[in-house]
């Protein structure tokens, strides 16, 4: 028999609010995590607005040790792994370095583009002959599973741990992935979801592609107008949305 299917777990990070409670806060008052940034106005964009969420130095502590955030550049794994880790705690589960590996849960977590930083880093560092300098986490940063091998490690997910690609669609597909495996009884939970990366590095191709707002530099909160007829471009923005 098909099994039915719920969702018992939530977790977010966006750039109006980190974490469940944050978040809802701000939605309900309509507040936005849309800013102003210099950085992309000195290297000549066009729309030099976006969104990145905001986490301190401390609270990326509750979630990775001091080793793992050694050389760490991937914001798009952060915020997969505070929104990954805070829906399996929403969902009752805890996390522990004791706990033995789970065969009933698994993850298929997403993400357009990651590591595109410590890709950077990396072709500097190479270019001037200093691999040995690279450390010993750029592999795992950039590797197109680096947000599901994180999330698997942590939660000690012995099932299934995929990372998928689907543009836009990724976080859907995710869902519907994770969906179709518990239904099939290949699995009894599955975390889902998918995240994404900021900065200048992810959002050039699209500036030079002409399809973000440019109008709403003075304005930012005003430039997210999804379906409007004023509508003159998307804003680019980074986070993560996860479901157990």
């Amino acid at each position: 028999m098909k099994k039915r299917v719920v969702i018992t777990g939530l977790g977010v990070v966006a750039p109006n609010g980190v974490g469940l409670n944050a978040f809802s806060k701000a939605i309900k008052n309509g507040e936005s995590g849309i800013t102003f940034h210099p950085q992309l106005a000195d290297l000549n964009f066009s729309c030099c607005i976006g969104g990145i969420p905001q986490i301190s130095e401390e609270k990326k502590l509750e979630y990775l040790t001091p080793l793992q955030l050694r050389g760490f550049d991937s914001s798009g794994i952060l915020y997969g792994c505070m929104a990954g880790v805070d829906a399996w705690k929403d969902a009752g589960f805890s996390v522990s370095n004791d706990s033995k590996l789970d065969f009933d849960s698994g993850t298929i977590f997403g993400t357009g583009t990651s590591g595109v930083e410590k890709f950077r880093e990396a072709i500097y560092k190479l270019d001037d002959k200093q691999v040995k300098r690279l450390g010993s986490t750029v592999v795992v940063q950039t590797m197109a599973s680096g947000v599901s091998a994180f999330l698997g490690g942590i939660l000690g997910l012995g099932n299934q741990v995929t990372t998928n690609s689907s543009a836009c669609t990724t976080g859907t597909e995710a869902i519907l992935m994770g969906y179709e495996r518990i239904k099939n009884n290949q699995a009894k939970r599955m975390l889902v979801g998918s995240c994404s990366d900021d900065g200048p590095y992810i959002w050039g191709g699209f500036d030079a592609m002409r399809v973000m707002t440019y109008k709403h530099n003075e304005s930012p909160k005003e430039g997210s107008r999804p379906m409007s007829a004023s509508a003159s471009g998307f804003v680019p923005g980074a986070g993560a949305g996860a479901l157990v």
